[in-house]
């Protein structure tokens, strides 16, 4: 089970970061970002299963108080919005840091406090993830830097779970997420 769960999870998540870099470069990217966004909400359920299956309840949480933040970046794409509504967005906030709150929490109560280089790993992937996935959702730059963060933490969790399909993932997807960052900022340097 969890080798089917690495190679879906893996699969979705590395082809959505491929899609939105190249749309970084596009002038119409709106079918590449749909795309980008639909492959993370398909491999999303793998990583929350595998997650949990590990008790790896702050990034599991993470996953889960992510996937607003993915529909919002779909939606955004297939609706071509430029801004967003404020209480869609306090809302997909709001669920955000609840659900780090709860991971973090289930995490300390499980774990009777922060006693693992995994649960330190996890928070970094906590802000890397939430914060980057907003943020790309939101066509800024700086969320290629947070997924940077949080690929680097999560794939030294996925080496430590001795999930290799996903450590190779990882690194992967870092390379990419660097090139996403290098596009993204070409493409608002060309906007000004």
């Amino acid at each position: 089970m969890s080798l089917f769960l690495q190679i879906w999870g893996g699969i979705a998540y590395l082809l959505a970061k491929i899609l939105l870099s190249y749309a970084e470069g596009l002038s119409d990217d709106r079918k590449w970002r749909m795309a980008g966004w639909a492959a993370y909400v398909a491999g999303l359920p793998a990583w929350i299963i595998l997650l949990a299956s590990k008790q790896t309840w702050i990034a599991c949480a993470v996953e889960a108080g992510g996937a607003p933040a993915l529909i919002l970046g779909l939606v955004i794409a297939w609706k071509r919005i430029t801004h967003i509504n404020k209480t869609i967005d306090w809302c997909i906030k709001i669920f955000t840091y609840l659900m780090i709150v709860l991971g973090i929490s289930y995490s300390i109560y499980d774990f009777k406090g922060i006693t693992t280089l995994t649960q330190v790993l996890e928070i970094g992937v906590t802000f890397g993830f939430l914060l980057g996935t907003y943020l790309l959702a939101k066509k800024k730059s700086a969320g290629w830097l947070l997924f940077a963060e949080m690929l680097i933490c999560m794939c030294i969790i996925m080496l430590i779970q001795g999930n290799f399909i996903l450590v190779v993932q990882q690194a992967l997807s870092l390379v990419i997420a660097i090139i996403g960052f290098v596009r993204s900022c070409k493409r608002i340097k060309n906007i000004s």
